[in-house]
């Protein structure tokens, strides 16, 4: 049940954390409850996952509280989560406040009212599940800093090399089949690509083979699994939820999976572990943090980013074909090939991997339990959180706030050209704000840039092949599908 205290004015004033502190705004409780112990959990939990899915779940709770902040319980719950309760924020002025390491904390919050079991990363809490208050934290962010650092002259050439595989499949299918379904090539050029980049070596060159796609995803989904649905039809409904929503999947039954990802791991990034050694982290945890990061937040992220990037530039039309095709082929012409500075000169293409972001963000949710007592300012009004109290993001919302996006749900190509880069501090699909830069303080995406850099080549080399394209979309557990139906070659380039 809700439990707030009242505040005096001039509390209101010195403790407000908002990023921009508004003293004028009227202090109110935070609406919503949690009703009733375990019971209140569990249909929370079947509103979100069946009766009415995520953004229903939401958008009524907004409607019947009149408030973008309230109290409710978010999934799993029993028996997988010991507390479900949560304060969501569900507008981009409340949000960032998720961001501020030094009002909440992070502390394995990964994934939300619940930690997976450390089996799953050899019995490690992996930089992830790390608060930056904990010294291990800095410890592993600087060595994937350093990681990045040392890699990125393989970024554009090493990624073009599998892009070109990746089109050529695509090509060759749309040519036999009348259609190619993308998610599945594109996570094996994913895989390839995480692969090559960490271990300098092909993955068909070592015991992995072609499996490694197929077990990341299993190694995935078993510890996700509490915080999705399998789309079963309706009668399916109560075995779907206590198969994945009432105990954790057990980790031994992916172990010989995670053990064949990491012994290839290991296997090939020897002059790295010597570094991480020099840092003070052991060999085999610098292992099974460096799985966690190319599985997990690399291949992970690819999975769900690059179909929603052909997803919604497929479904925006020819008119955008074209003005990226112009460019994009005017600029590569003009920097006598695809290099870092042609790219950062695409203000279109840099736009339109942004709006992708903003529209739907590879990782939808943000958690964090607040450190001391805090004032969260909304739009109209402010709101006292407690120590200890989880509170909750989800960035969609946040991203699609109609009170800072013209015609928010509209995939807008152009939104972030122009005077439209000032909104780019409402984009938060990183664990920051766009205009942030990761650092060992903050929890930051370390491969932020990186992910953007791969979005805009993805774009480039799409149409540098192609002047238009036409797709089919579906939905999965983890994100969105997108299948070719058709591609035109290139006229000129």
């Amino acid at each position: 049940m809700s439990s707030n205290s009242s505040l005096s004015p001039s509390k209101l004033q010195s403790s407000s954390s908002s990023g921009s502190p508004s003293t004028d705004l009227p202090l109110k409780f935070i609406p919503g409850n949690y009703g009733l112990p375990f019971f209140g959990p569990i249909k929370d939990r079947l509103d979100y996952f069946y009766h009415q899915g995520k953004d229903t779940f939401f958008q009524t709770r907004i409607q019947e509280h009149q408030s973008t902040v309230f109290r409710t319980n978010m999934p799993p719950g029993p028996f997988i989560s010991s507390n479900s309760n949560v304060i969501a924020l569900l507008d981009a002025i409340s949000f960032p406040i998720l961001f501020d390491t030094s009002k909440v904390q992070k502390l394995n919050v990964l994934d939300g009212t619940y930690m997976p079991s450390t089996a799953y990363f050899g019995g490690y809490r992996v930089c992830a599940f790390l608060d930056p208050s904990e010294p291990k934290h800095a410890r592993l962010k600087h060595l994937f800093f350093s990681i990045l650092a040392s890699r990125h002259d393989k970024f554009i050439p090493l990624f073009r090399s599998c892009l070109s595989e990746l089109f050529i499949n695509i090509e060759d299918q749309v040519s036999d089949k009348g259609k190619s379904y993308f998610n599945t090539l594109s996570d094996s050029m994913s895989f390839d690509f995480v692969f090559r980049l960490f271990c300098d070596q092909n993955p068909l060159d070592t015991s992995i083979g072609s499996k490694g796609p197929t077990l990341f995803d299993k190694w995935l989904f078993f510890q996700l699994a509490p915080l999705t649905a399998l789309g079963l039809p309706k009668f399916f409904n109560f075995l779907d939820d206590l198969l994945l929503h009432s105990i954790p999947l057990p980790p031994f039954l992916v172990k010989s999976s995670y053990k064949k990802l990491y012994n290839a791991f290991y296997a090939s990034m020897s002059s790295i572990f010597d570094e991480a050694q020099q840092r003070g982290i052991k060999r085999n945890e610098a292992c099974h943090n460096l799985v966690f990061m190319a599985g997990f937040n690399a291949y992970g992220g690819m999975k769900i980013l690059f179909p929603a990037l052909i997803k919604w530039v497929g479904l925006a039309g020819e008119k955008l074909h074209r003005q990226l095709c112009d460019e994009i082929r005017t600029i590569v012409r003009a920097e006598g090939g695809v290099t870092l500075s042609a790219l950062d000169k695409m203000t279109l293409t840099k736009s339109v991997v942004y709006e992708v972001l903003r529209i739907e963000p590879p990782v939808p949710f943000q958690y964090g339990k607040a450190k001391e007592n805090l004032v969260v300012n909304s739009h109209d009004a402010a709101f006292e959180i407690k120590k200890g109290e989880m509170i909750f993001g989800y960035q969609p919302f946040a991203t699609k706030d109609p009170k800072v996006f013209e015609d928010p749900e509209e995939f807008v190509g152009h939104r972030f050209v122009g005077e439209g880069e000032k909104l780019l501090k409402y984009v938060y699909w990183s664990n920051g704000r766009e205009i942030d830069d990761p650092t060992v303080e903050n929890k930051q995406c370390p491969g932020k840039d990186l992910v953007l850099l791969l979005s805009r080549a993805m774009l480039v080399e799409l149409f540098l092949r192609y002047d238009t394209f036409t797709i089919e979309v579906g939905t999965l557990p983890f994100g969105p599908s997108a299948t070719f139906t058709s591609l035109t070659k290139a006229t000129s380039i």
